[in-house]
Formats: C-alpha cells, sequence, structure tokens
C-alpha cells in the first residue's frame, strides 16, 4: 500500500521536502513510518522524542495501523511553545539521542538514570514485563514533574521517557536525564524526579515468570494524594 507523508516546519529542512510517498506492506503501522525516515534521514531520529504525528488530520500513536491512501503528517513542535519535557513510548527508549539532544555548551553535568528491566525479582526468574498506564494523565503528570524540578533545583533542563507494552530483559523502561551547570544540582533532581514519578505517575507493572505472573506492587501514594476512600489514613494505597 501506498501512504502520502507530509513534513512541517524544521522536519521539511532535515528531510529536503515538504511531502513524499512511502510504500508500505500491508498492516504497517505509524511506527514503521519513522523507523524507515529514521533510518533514511539519520539527522531525524534525534527527533523524534519530541515529534507527534497525525493520521488523517488526527493525532496518532505508533502503533496505529496504516490504509492505503492515508496521509500521514510528522510535526514538530508548534511554534511559539516550549518543547515538551516528557513522553511516554510504546518503542525502545534510544538514551543517546536523548542525551544528545538535552547537551548544551553551558553545561557542566548531565546525569541519565535508566530503569532497565532485569532477570530476577525476590529470586524468582523473570521472562519479561508488560507495563500500562492511564496515558494521558501520565504524560500530564510527568511534564508537571519536569515543570517542577525546573522550577525547585538549579538545572537546565529536563527530560522523562517512560516505555509501555512489553519489555524483554535488559531493555530500558524508563530514562531520566537532567542538565545543569554543576553536577549537585543534577544528581538531586535526577533522584527527585524518579522517585516521585514511581510513586505519583500512574504507571503499572505486570511481571511474567516461569510459574506464573503477578502486577508488581506500587509504592503507597504521597500524603498529599487523597485516596479512593477518601483521607489517606492508617491504610496505603498502592500503584
Amino acid at each position: 500500500m501506498r501512504v502520502r507523508i507530509l513534513f512541517f516546519g524544521m522536519l521539511k529542512d532535515l528531510v529536503g521536502k515538504s511531502s513524499d510517498s512511502l510504500d508500505l506492506p500491508d498492516g504497517a503501522s505509524v511506527h514503521d513510518v519513522l523507523q524507515q525516515y529514521a533510518a533514511d534521514v539519520p539527522k531525524l531520529r534525534e527527533s523524534l522524542a519530541s515529534l507527534a504525528v497525525a493520521v488523517n488530520q488526527q493525532y496518532a500513536a505508533p502503533d496505529t495501523k496504516l490504509n492505503s491512501d492515508d496521509e500521514v503528517a510528522l510535526l514538530p513542535p508548534v511554534s511559539g511553545g516550549s518543547e515538551p519535557h516528557a513522553m511516554i513510548t510504546r518503542n525502545p527508549i534510544d538514551t543517546p539521542a536523548v542525551l544528545a539532544r538535552i547537551k548544551q555548551g553551558e553545561d557542566g553535568a548531565v546525569t541519565a538514570f535508566e530503569g532497565v528491566m532485569r532477570n530476577q525479582t525476590r529470586g524468582r526468574k523473570t521472562l519479561y514485563l508488560d507495563y500500562e498506564a492511564y496515558e494521558e494523565m501520565a504524560g500530564q503528570e510527568m511534564e508537571s514533574l519536569a515543570e517542577q524540578a525546573l522550577r525547585e533545583f538549579k538545572i537546565r533542563d529536563v527530560s522523562l521517557v517512560h516505555r509501555l507494552g512489553r519489555l524483554q530483559i535488559g531493555e530500558t523502561s524508563v530514562l531520566i536525564v537532567v542538565a545543569s551547570a554543576h553536577r549537585a544540582a543534577a544528581f538531586e533532581a535526577c533522584r527527585w524526579l524518579i522517585d516521585t514519578l514511581k510513586r505519583t505517575v500512574p504507571i503499572w507493572k505486570k511481571e511474567y515468570f516461569e510459574d506464573g505472573a503477578v502486577w508488581a506492587d506500587g509504592e503507597p501514594f504521597p500524603a498529599e494524594i487523597s485516596r479512593a476512600l477518601g483521607s489517606p489514613g492508617a491504610e496505603d494505597a498502592s500503584k
């Protein structure tokens, strides 16, 4: 099948044209389009974390299936708005690309934390993990955490990326990158971000073992978040 691809803003300069036609196999998705152009235009790969995609003038996720004659638009952040600091993805997290995008000449320190899937939990061999989220809220909460960190720590920039779906051993589930003039602020902000994210952002993990599967125990919500039964009293609720 053939789809039409549209490029806007700085993407037109990276690709060298404003539109293109792409032949794809039946059942292809938005992810396949992104992978194709990331391979053909290496500089575009560095921008993937900040792009949105629309299919037939509607915002679409990477796993959106395409049909012949669909119009797929690759959209950089809208002019006049700030670039988002947080992203949820179902694709492998490209840590080097995020680091390259964050680093600037005035930075004296850039810290990166990766949460990586390990091969066992409390002595049980792990086969793989599934992550799910209340996506719209999770994205908003991650963006809010980034903005709070920028206000409260002496840092210049920050990026949070969390992956959903199935992860295999050794794959990165969450990435936090913090850039600052000095290392102390970068370390402090990075530690605060991952600790707070794990307690407040609505993302859940199911672990699959050789002898069964369980939802991972969540950390208690902080006191300022009300429980389903009202006040956060004696019983802690977990994510």
